[in-house]
């Protein structure tokens, strides 16, 4: 069982959390009930999502192929791994698919949602990660997510940019596209979702973001609350309070993943064709390389889908498919003053308004990262 899945069994309930972020559903209240097939169209979405984007992918890259690898989980399941190594544009890339199933449910989901006890239980998804070898182009994550126990539902998601020699044209073009999907079916989404990227997406002992964020969702049942995260304190739960309730129908949130997922590509793929071809020498490739520490740390250290499935003799092979093939570390480490690269550690990497921040045009004209 691969990192896709086993962020569905790691969101441990946080120490504190107050009533209006609970990531329990509400017994009493109704919330909209899954078709017959749901467990099949949800597989059917995911599986369709890894293929568009392997083949959009394959062919930005024009060289480099995915290598296939079907598996197995004795508990009931499998999936199948797909891995790009040395492409003309990524250096290494994996867009993998799970679907696993089983009888036992772990405490850590059981604690949030005792109604799913005795319940066998389905959950499927996809997840990605590219390392592209220009430093110029970022590095992306992507993962979206089903499951389902008896009463008990939900979607989960995201996509992510990590950028090294950012543009803020690329960080609002990126933003852009998953907020148009969000609001496609429903305007309050993309409100709370957005800052939740950043909240999770986090390396607390560097206090920094991984990136410039994305989207981020998780727990999404149609009971009316959007935000179910750890942060009770945070902007993305006091947007979701001030947004009050949301009520969804399993429809509406299937359409959400499918409206993200295929929004990926226009998303990241326009990105590669502007910085593709920018050149870049040995300080940009170094710096690139230790920037990829940080995103090393975050899935080793923060990531709980990452930890979980290490601790539970999971397929290494597939939860570590997110790293990076080379990455490396400098002791004691500072970005030169007023260099590109203080301009990422100084600014793309702490939450930023990037659509309508009018500041940040003449921040990034300083060093030439507006397009």
């Amino acid at each position: 069982m691969f990192r896709t899945l086993t962020n569905f069994l790691t969101k441990a309930s946080p120490k504190r959390e107050p009533k209006e972020v609970s990531n329990k559903s509400p017994i009493n209240q109704t919330i909209s009930i899954p078709p017959e097939n749901s467990r099949e169209r949800a597989r059917q979405l995911v599986l369709g999502l890894q293929d568009d984007i392997c083949a959009g992918l394959e062919k930005t890259d024009g060289q480099g192929k995915f290598e296939e690898e079907t598996w197995t989980r004795p508990e009931g399941g499998g999936g199948r791994s797909r891995v790009m190594s040395e492409g003309k544009i990524f250096e290494q890339g994996g867009v993998n698919f799970s679907e696993v199933e089983g009888n036992e449910l772990p405490p850590s989901i059981l604690n949030q949602r005792p109604e799913a006890k005795g319940h066998s239980w389905f959950a499927t998804g996809t997840s990605m990660v590219l390392h592209p070898r220009n430093p110029y182009i970022p590095t992306v994550h992507l993962n979206y997510r089903y499951f389902e126990a008896g009463p008990v539902w939900w979607f989960g998601g995201g996509a992510d940019l990590t950028p090294f020699y950012p543009y803020l044209e690329d960080a609002r073009h990126f933003h852009k596209v998953h907020k148009k999907a969000c609001d496609s079916v429903n305007p309050e989404f993309h409100k709370v979702f957005k800052p939740w990227c950043d909240e999770y997406f986090f390396l607390k002992h560097r206090q920094e973001t991984r990136g410039i964020g994305g989207i981020f969702y998780d727990y999404q049942d149609g009971s009316g609350v959007l935000y179910k995260g750890q942060n009770p304190d945070g902007p993305a739960a006091k947007i979701s309070n001030q947004i009050g309730t949301c009520t969804q129908t399993w429809e509406q949130l299937f359409s959400l993943a499918q409206a993200c997922g295929q929004a990926f590509l226009p998303s990241y793929i326009p990105i590669i064709n502007k910085r593709g071809d920018k050149s870049y020498g040995e300080r940009e490739r170094q710096f690139q390389l230790y920037r990829r520490g940080r995103y090393v740390e975050f899935n080793l250290v923060w990531d709980r889908g990452t930890i979980f499935g290490l601790q539970t003799n999971g397929r290494t092979e597939s939860i570590l498919m997110s790293l990076p093939p080379l990455a490396r570390w400098e002791y004691g480490y500072s970005a030169p003053s007023n260099s590109r690269e203080a301009l990422l550690t100084e600014l793309f990497t702490k939450p930023q308004n990037w659509s309508s921040d009018d500041s940040l045009v003449e921040k990034c004209a300083q060093y030439d990262a507006l397009d």
